[in-house]
């Protein structure tokens, strides 16, 4: 236990964690190794000594006239022969030799520095990345545990979950990996970095990495949606009018685009304009497929986009990709047909609407012919006076 300054320093440049924490957790165990020996009977304090780099203990007893409790009180004239000026009452401590549970405070030491270093070093993983959530991180994999990926980011572990990893990539031990903080969260073994190769920020950051203006702002991605390992879609617009934010984002030839994908493995990107107008969006995000017309549903936030014939596949994407990712990425339901199933279902409408208008015009003629029949049933009471003299004749002569 002598000379602990040096092993202080060491952990405290290793680790970078407050010497303070030291000091007091190695207090702590030689305290506690005390009250194990003395079995909490005495009154002790431990003081780390910086000059000679050595934890001491104080016993503290009180000074009385007669001893009722020889573990924590003194009389007089013995705690005079420590202190001559000690008088009734007063709190003596006197120091005692930490050598005789050494190895024991020694161990106890060991215990409590490894936890308040597992302690500092979860603070400041917490601490260091719970605002970094949304950031491009590099790591290397460092093992496999259940499908899920250990990935050291160099003071930190972080944690690539089986779920936001991409199907057809595959890692080995040692190998350099690229991926988004998706969420910093605190559990019992203390706080995760949680990584993802799925999420459609990573297309994002990486665009930023790729391209000067969209981490300089000149450039802006509006909107991103993926299919991990497939393909991708971003909107982007220029806030600069010189700027084509579509070419800014391909680059010369295609360079910036190509060490997005590369990095992405071979995912395809398509980069389209935004556009305020959501007719033009929803065109633009359909792509490569052509539009006819679009019909815009505010209300019910729907589009039916019309496509001709020989685009209806192209427009709708293998197992539905293509529309699925354009409505992920406008926001808008979408709802593809193509010209002539738009015309069928245009001459059903009409067809509908002119049997529904001919069941209106059958209902007004019989409703007109019984209002006439009404009619002329009542001219020709009005006009029969002699029948209305019978009947009140009749009328007479039964009373």
């Amino acid at each position: 236990m002598t000379n602990l300054n040096h092993i202080i320093d060491q952990v405290v440049k290793d680790k970078g964690i407050d010497r303070a924490i030291l000091v007091e957790a190695l207090e702590s165990a030689v305290l506690s190794a005390a009250n194990k020996k003395y079995r909490n009977t005495r009154d002790l304090e431990a003081h780390y000594n910086d000059e000679i780099g050595e934890v001491e203990l104080f016993e503290f007893v009180t000074v009385v006239e007669e001893v009722q409790d020889s573990y924590k009180e003194i009389d007089l004239e013995e705690a005079r022969e420590v202190d001559p000026d000690v008088e009734i009452g007063d709190s003596l401590g006197m120091k005692l030799d930490s050598g005789t549970f050494s190895r024991i405070a020694a161990q106890t030491a060991k215990q409590v520095i490894i936890q308040k270093v597992r302690e500092a070093e979860r603070e400041w993983v917490y601490n260091e990345f719970k605002d970094r959530v949304g950031e491009l991180v590099n790591g290397i994999v460092r093992r496999y545990e259940r499908g899920d990926l250990i990935v050291d980011l160099g003071r930190a572990e972080a944690l690539l979950p089986h779920r936001e990893q991409v199907p057809r990539e595959s890692y080995r031990q040692g190998d350099r990996v690229r991926a988004y903080i998706a969420d910093v969260k605190l559990s019992p073994k203390g706080p995760q970095v949680i990584l993802s190769r799925t999420h459609p920020g990573l297309v994002v950051e990486l665009f930023k990495v790729e391209v000067p203006e969209i981490s300089e702002g000149l450039v802006e991605i509006k909107a991103c949606s993926r299919e991990p390992g497939s393909r991708a879609k971003i909107a982007v617009v220029s806030h600069d009018p010189d700027i084509d934010p579509v070419g800014a984002c391909v680059g010369m030839r295609g360079s910036r685009v190509q060490n997005v994908v590369s990095e992405l493995r071979g995912e395809k990107i398509d980069i389209i304009p935004w556009s305020m107008d959501i007719g033009r969006f929803a065109c633009s995000a359909i792509a490569p497929a052509e539009v006819t017309r679009v019909y815009v549903d505010s209300d019910e936030k729907a589009l039916e986009i019309i496509v001709p014939d020989d685009q209806l596949s192209l427009a709708i994407g293998k197992k539905g990709q293509n529309v699925r990712l354009a409505a992920r990425l406008t926001g808008w339901k979408i709802d593809i047909k193509s010209e002539s199933r738009a015309e069928e279902a245009a001459a059903q409408e009409a067809a509908e609407a002119e049997a529904d208008n001919e069941d209106l015009e059958l209902a007004g003629e019989e409703q007109s012919a019984l209002a006439e029949q009404d009619l002329a049933a009542e001219e020709a009471q009005a006009e029969s006076p002699e029948a209305d003299a019978d009947l009140e004749a009749q009328s007479r002569d039964k009373e």
